[in-house]
């Protein structure tokens, strides 16, 4: 009797110790899945990451705060933010009553009024205008003087016209 108890014993432990060895087996395979997928995964999101980084490089190429060389010109002005400057003062033109002075349209909905502001460089700038409804775009010449006051010229512009 105590021969069988401990053959019982022996071969019940042989079938847990065989499923304990087939689950392992299978639970690596599971996890080195998850493990190499999640390495696909993070070399995808690098790449992304890195494209995204290019492309925030290509969008910065025109833009004042990034150009060392037209940096340069505001050297001998007390400016700690060039650009700002600049903005601050191309915005403040949308104050006057009525439609901005830089831009030759007169506003069909409402005034037109400049919305959003790119500088170039150290004399050029891109700018947004709308009236609410319709839109458009300038090319503005600056001139920041050493009393700093700025002047504007305008350049080029463009309406786009609605397709509806």
């Amino acid at each position: 009797m105590k021969n069988k108890i401990f053959l019982y014993l022996f071969i019940f432990s042989a079938l847990v110790g065989l499923y304990l060895f087939v689950s392992s087996g299978k639970m690596a395979e599971t996890k080195d899945l998850a493990i190499e997928k999640l390495e696909a995964q993070l070399v995808q999101l690098q790449d992304s990451v890195q494209k995204s980084q290019l492309e925030v490089l290509d969008m910065q190429y025109f833009s004042l705060e990034n150009n060392d060389d037209a940096l340069a010109y505001y050297d001998h002005l007390a400016l700690k933010d060039p650009s700002r400057y600049i903005a601050d003062k191309l915005l403040e033109t949308n104050e006057s009553k009525g439609d901005n002075p830089l831009i030759p349209y007169e506003g069909m909905e409402s005034d037109f009024k400049i919305n959003k502001i790119k500088l170039l460089n150290h004399k050029w700038i891109v700018a947004d205008f709308s009236d609410g409804k319709y839109w458009g775009e300038l090319l503005v010449k600056y001139e920041l003087k050493d009393d700093m006051g700025v002047d504007f010229t305008l350049m080029d512009h463009l309406l786009y016209t609605r397709s509806n």
